[in-house]
This record gives structure tokens, C-alpha cells and sequence, in this order.
């Protein structure tokens, strides 16, 4: 997607507009006051992507036309993008310029910075990277001071490490967060503390045992647990829960167990259907769920796992796609009331919006 319109002077005229949009499509549901969370005007964006294009003697980042003949488009700056990353890409570009190493067949660059001060770069070939590679980019992260990953085909090398360690406050305490390259994060910072805060607040008195499905590397989950008296959480990325398991560990929260296991999984082994060696080490006898929080994918939540969430008396629902979430909404309010309802603009300049709602059992 090329960047088409990133004026500052306009976003709140956009921002209203996709709020005007969502009180439309979610008029049948009689919803609450909106809350709107806005996102900063630039530097918001903590990761990003970009294709490297060679012409000549020289490369440089590029984003490609949407039109038929996919032009690429030379990306010269890039203001959604963190003041970390601005700095780092022009630098991180004059030295891949210079060096035919770091240069041949590269095909795309990675960026994930963190708003503590952090960058890793991922480097993507078209080649067999081999020892000389490894000893030019470790030169390269001395000279640049951030951790670099080196990928091609059957290969991933690590100069160092493979993560960026994030700090994000909620509710005046700091969490500290493992962000993996290549693994999913939030990439707004500023906006996800405001989601964070926005579900820590929402949820303060539903009090009981709390179960997550999608929990990925525990974003939601540590700052929730204040809230219940034991979280089960359950993810099917293994390296999302290796973050989470550290992030808990970390920021030493004692109340949370993972289960690696999707969600539709998890309900099998919740209603008795399946057993699982996954969930060996937890025994569901011992929680008494008063209330579910769903983060799902695009996709929504499928047609079991709707009805999974409409046993419990609360429902914390984080979406990223109004389309599935009103068709959830069709389903879960036939047994629940939306009692708040949220805009956090995560993807401003785009007509992508984040919805969060709370639903309780009628």
C-alpha cells in the first residue's frame, strides 16, 4: 500500500468519519456512548516492512503502486513510522549502499522498534547467507546499535537475539513485554497502552477467574490479571508462548497459566470432549471462569467458539474488524447487553479501526 495522505491537518476530520461510520453499522445494536481513543498524528507505527529495490548502483526501500503495473514507489520517508525507526532507515540504507555484502539480493528489510529505545532489522536474501554475511553484520549492529536477523530460504541467523524488549504503562505500573521477530505485535504503542488501560478499567470488579483465548505473547493478559483471581490463557503460536511464559515470568505476575492450544481446542477439552497433554499441567476443575476476553484474527470468532463465549457472565471483546464483530454482536447479544463500547484508532490516514466491547449476560 502506498502512503497516500498522511497530513496531520486531517485527521481528526478522518478519525470523525470512521466514528460516524461505526455508530452507523452498529446502530441496530442501541450501543452506548462511543469512547474514541485517537492515535498520535506521527511516529506511531513501532514496526513495518519494506521491498528492496535495485536499480543500477543503487538500492533503496520501495512500496509498490496499487494499480495494475505494481510500479514501485521509493520510499524516501516514512512520518507514521516511530522517530526510531525515521533515524534508522536512512542510516541503516547508506551502509547497506556501501557494502555489495549486505547488498546483493537483498529483498526486503524489517523493521520493529519499541518506544523504550529498542530496534531489531530483519534482512531478507535471495541467497545462501554464509560466514563472511555474519561477519559483516555483526559490524553492522556495532556500528548501528540494534540486533539484526539475517533470513533467506532454510535459514534464520541471529546476530545476537531474536527480540526487542517493549515497556508499555498501564494504569501508572509498566509492563515489560518480549516482541519476537516475525511474531505478531501490536503496532501502535501508544494506542495499545490505551486498549490495555481501556480493558484493565472496563473489567475492575467482574472479579472471579478470567479465561483468554488468542492471548499471543500476553499483551492483554498481564495487566488484566490484577483484576481475577486466576487467568487461563491459552494460544497456539509456540513462540507466541514462549514470549508470554517469559513476560509473565518478568514482570512477576503469579496468577496466569498458558495452555498452547487453539481455541477450538480448548473448548473440546472444556466440554469433555478431547483430552489434552497440553493441558496437563492445568486443572479446569479449579477455576471458576466468570468472564472471557476474545482478541481473535480477522476472521471473527467462529460459529463454536461464539457460543463458548455466551456461557460466561462477562465478555471482553477486542476486534480488528468491525464486519466480524457485528456479526458476532448478532449472535452474542440474542444472551448479552453491550454495556461499553470503544474506537482505538490503531491504523490512522487508513479506513482500518479496532473496536473494543463489553458485553454482560442479560
Amino acid at each position: 500500500m502506498i502512503p497516500t495522505d498522511f497530513s496531520p491537518a486531517n485527521y481528526q476530520q478522518q478519525l470523525s468519519a470512521k466514528q460516524r461510520r461505526i455508530a452507523a453499522d452498529f446502530s441496530a445494536f442501541s450501543l452506548p456512548d462511543i469512547q474514541v481513543f485517537q492515535s498520535p498524528e506521527k511516529h506511531y507505527r513501532m514496526r513495518a516492512e519494506f521491498r528492496v529495490w535495485h536499480e543500477q548502483a543503487r538500492s533503496d526501500y520501495v512500496m509498490f503502486t496499487q494499480d495494475e503495473f505494481k510500479r514501485p514507489y521509493p520510499i524516501h520517508e516514512f512520518p507514521v513510522g516511530s522517530a526510531l525507526m525515521n533515524a534508522l532507515m536512512p542510516r541503516l540504507l547508506s551502509e547497506i549502499n556501501s557494502n555489495e555484502l549486505l547488498r546483493h539480493k537483498l529483498y526486503q528489510v524489517e523493521f520493529l522498534t519499541t518506544q523504550s529505545g529498542e530496534a531489531l532489522v530483519t534482512l531478507i536474501y535471495h541467497k545462501a547467507l554464509g560466514d563472511d554475511w555474519t561477519a559483516t553484520a555483526r559490524q553492522l549492529k556495532t556500528t548501528l546499535g540494534i540486533d539484526i536477523v539475517g533470513r533467506s530460504r532454510k535459514q534464520r541467523l541471529l546476530i545476537e537475539r531474536d527480540h526487542v524488549i517493549e515497556r508499555l504503562t498501564v494504569g501508572g505500573r509498566e509492563y515489560l513485554y518480549q516482541q519476537v521477530e516475525a511474531s505478531f505485535t501490536q503496532p501502535n504503542a501508544t494506542v495499545c497502552e490505551a486498549m490495555l488501560g481501556w480493558a484493565v478499567e472496563q473489567s475492575k470488579g467482574m472479579g472471579g477467574d478470567l479465561l483468554e483465548l488468542y492471548c499471543g505473547n500476553g499483551n492483554f493478559t498481564l495487566p488484566l490479571a490484577q483484576n481475577f483471581d486466576k487467568v487461563l490463557a491459552t494460544e497456539v503460536s509456540k513462540t507466541s508462548v514462549e514470549s508470554a511464559q517469559y513476560n509473565i515470568a518478568v514482570n512477576n505476575i503469579t496468577n496466569i497459566q498458558i495452555a498452547r492450544m487453539s481455541s477450538e481446542e480448548f473448548s473440546q477439552a472444556m466440554d469433555g470432549v478431547r483430552e489434552f497433554n497440553r493441558l496437563r499441567h492445568v486443572n479446569l476443575a479449579d477455576y471458576h471462569f466468570s468472564s472471557i476476553f476474545v482478541d481473535p484474527p480477522r476472521a471473527g470468532l467462529d460459529p463454536h467458539t461464539t457460543s463458548i463465549t455466551q456461557r460466561f457472565d462477562n465478555i471482553i471483546y477486542i476486534s480488528c474488524n468491525p464486519d466480524t464483530l457485528r456479526e458476532n454482536l448478532a449472535t452474542i447479544t440474542q444472551t448479552h447487553r453491550i454495556t461499553a463500547f470503544a474506537i482505538f484508532d490503531q491504523f490512522p490516514y487508513t479506513h482500518h479501526v479496532e473496536c473494543g466491547v463489553i458485553l454482560k449476560k442479560r
